[in-house]
């Protein structure tokens, strides 16, 4: 995609997902805590099982202060059947930083929200756009899978420098509706941008995609081969 294509880009892929965006229960407004806890509940979790979970865990805790009051023990309960208790607990000690260290408000600039508990670059990204339309980029697997595809970009993305190259490549296409562009990217590579069998023929962008004009989109991203583990015989004595 040539940057001279990002505003025709942007039109085509927000009214592709303004049309076709999944009923969400986190959708349902842009409280920011509720973003928060759908973003973490959804880290290595499908949407589905996340559901559920959701809108009990938002029944007993509405807002980011009875979160921040609630026993661990009663949070990881709620949790239970999620799995990665981690998440949990980073979420808990979240609000409470949330609540003493700003108000019981979400932050609104990257570097403030980064200092939240459990919050990396992808769930900063996510919240902020979505609840503020702070054009930060929100960069997970879908969104790799669809830039690599749409620019054809051959490098290796399990390395570093080219997830970070990524990043700023989808920081420059970010227009003014930066929630709803950023869902948009989730959504395409969930529904339509798949990692198998991509269905290219319903893609709202496929002008736009230079691996769809190569007939090679299955080919992007490009992931290095993981070291093969060494066997070594040892011989132990007592």
């Amino acid at each position: 995609m040539h940057d001279t294509d990002i505003p025709a880009f942007q039109s085509a892929l927000l009214k592709w997902f303004r049309a076709h965006a999944r009923e969400m229960p986190w959708r349902a407004n842009k409280d920011p805590y509720r973003i928060w806890v759908s973003e973490i509940m959804l880290q290595q979790t499908q949407v589905n099982t996340v559901r559920p979970y959701f809108e009990r865990f938002i029944r007993s805790f509405p807002t980011v202060t009875a979160l921040a009051e609630a026993p661990l023990d009663t949070v990881l309960k709620h949790w239970e059947g999620l799995g990665y208790y981690s998440r949990a607990r980073n979420l808990h000690k979240g609000a409470q930083q949330v609540v003493s260290q700003f108000g019981g408000q979400m932050p609104r600039t990257p570097d403030e929200i980064r200092r939240i508990s459990g919050i990396g670059p992808y769930s900063a990204g996510a919240i902020l756009s979505i609840a503020f339309d702070v054009p930060e980029p929100a960069v997970d697997g879908n969104v790799i899978r669809v830039f690599t595809r749409l620019d054809a970009q051959g490098d290796d993305v399990s390395k570093t420098p080219v997830v970070k190259a990524l990043t700023t490549r989808v920081r420059s296409t970010i227009p003014a509706a930066a929630g709803d562009f950023n869902q948009a990217l989730m959504e395409l590579g969930a529904l339509v941008c798949r990692p198998d069998n991509p269905l290219c023929g319903a893609c709202p962008v496929q002008a736009f995609c230079s691996a769809y004009a190569q007939g090679k989109p299955e080919q992007y991203p490009v992931k290095g081969k993981r070291t093969p583990v060494k066997e070594m015989p040892l011989w132990v004595a007592l």
